[in-house]
Formats: C-alpha cells, sequence, structure tokens
C-alpha cells in the first residue's frame, strides 16, 4: 500500500525458484511415502528393519495441488512421467493445461491420496488445512507443504496423523516459522504441538529451503536484473 501510494515499483521473481520448489516437493513426496528419513534414523541407531518400513509407489495416485501458480505447475510438470493422476484446485480459473485438470477443491477432498500445497499466503490459504478441511476428505491422504507454514494448522495436522486421516506430512515450512528454531528440540519456547510433530514416524521435515538451491539464487538475481532493465527502459 505504502508503495504503491508513493508510486514505488515492487519487482520480485517468484518464477526464479519455481523449479527448485517442485523438485524438493516431489523428493519429500518420494521420501515420505517409502520412510526414508525415518529408516536412516533407525540405521544410525543400529536398526536394519525392512518390513515396517515398506513403502508405497505413486504409480496410480491421484495427486491434488491446491495453488497452480509457478511452483505448483512446475511439481505437475514433473509428475508427469510418474503415472499419475494430478488435479489442482486455484482461484483463477481455466488454467488447465497437458499435466493437470483443474477442478473444485470438493473434488481435491473426494479423489486425492496426495494434497500438495502450493498457494500464496492470502485471508483463504491462510490456516487453509485445518480439522475441518481434513473431515471433509474422503481418503487418508499424505501432506506436503512447500508454501507456507501457516496454510496448515500443525495441531491439527498432528491430531490427523495420530487418526489416520493424514498418512504423513512433508513439510518444508511450518507454523511456528517466525521462531528461532537454532535449538529446535531443546527450546523452551518452541510450542508443545511442534515437539510432538517432530516426534512421530510419519514426517519429513527440511527447514524452508526448498527455492533455497545455488541454481534459483543464480535465476532470481538474472531475474530481478532482466525486470529493472525493462523497467528503467
Amino acid at each position: 500500500v505504502y508503495a504503491k501510494k508513493n508510486k514505488i515499483e515492487i519487482i520480485s521473481s517468484p518464477e526464479g525458484n519455481a523449479n527448485a520448489v517442485g523438485e524438493h516437493a516431489l523428493g519429500m513426496l518420494l521420501s515420505l511415502i517409502n520412510n526414508m528419513y525415518y529408516s536412516q534414523k533407525e540405521i544410525f541407531n543400529g536398526l536394519w528393519l525392512r518390513e515396517p518400513n515398506r513403502g508405497f509407489e505413486l504409480k496410480n495416485k491421484v495427486i491434488g495441488i491446491i495453488g497452480y501458480g509457478n511452483t505448483g505447475k512446475s511439481l505437475a510438470k514433473k509428475l508427469s512421467g510418474m503415472e499419475v493422476k494430478v488435479l489442482f484446485n486455484d482461484l483463477k480459473p481455466n488454467l488447465s493445461n497437458k499435466f493437470a485438470k483443474q477442478v473444485s477443491i470438493e473434488t481435491i477432498q473426494n479423489e486425492c491420496n496426495v494434497i500438495s500445497i502450493h498457494t500464496s499466503f492470502n485471508l483463504k490459504s491462510n490456516r487453509l488445512i485445518n480439522k475441518s478441511f481434513i473431515e471433509k476428505c474422503k481418503k487418508p491422504f499424505w501432506l506436503v507443504n512447500t508454501s507456507r507454514g501457516q496454510c496448515v494448522v500443525l495441531k491439527d495436522l498432528v491430531d490427523a496423523i495420530k487418526k489416520g486421516k493424514i498418512l504423513g506430512a512433508a513439510l518444508d515450512v511450518i507454523e511456528h516459522e517466525k521462531s528461532s528454531f537454532e535449538n529446535l528440540v531443546s527450546s523452551k519456547k518452541i510450542k508443545s504441538d511442534l515437539l510432538e510433530l517432530i516426534s512421530l514416524k510419519k514426517i519429513v521435515l527440511t527447514p524452508h529451503i526448498a527455492g533455497w538451491t545455488f541454481e534459483s539464487k543464480i535465476q532470481m538475481a538474472n531475474i530481478i536484473l532482466k525486470k529493472i532493465k525493462k523497467f528503467i527502459k
């Protein structure tokens, strides 16, 4: 508002790290459904357990993407060779392409085995994945969030995982991310629902690095530079 009022141009490059986020989301999903993270922790502790860590294949699963902007489209493209059905929901109409079909949020809740969040943060996406949303889902599902932590209510997520409504969660962002996490487990300031989340088996967590690659850093800088040059001209 201030910038607009004072005629200040704001330039960003959300497309610059879209590929990185798409790759990261897919990587986290594969790790989640195949118990890669947790089984590695077990191996480090001297355990070599096969049957308890039996995983699932993506083939024939229905993937739901909420938010079909740069990162949502990137994930859909990467899923195109994996023999899955990809659906998406977005506030903007007529966005279907060869990689995914646009549907209602109710269809996402009715059909999807996986739900991946790629929406921008706004009033509608704030606390989007909550108890009410989860209870409306017809199938137990895996959740991926590389968008904004505030899109998922952490307490409701933990409860849903315990009840089997959510099969597992891969999170690059979390609700309380504004806190300092240098000493995540030992800090008395960390909320109890977050401590409970990290104690669960069925999660994969990364520290907001989905778009944080060496390549994306250069790509974003180049895009910003081009936009500045275009604006100056």
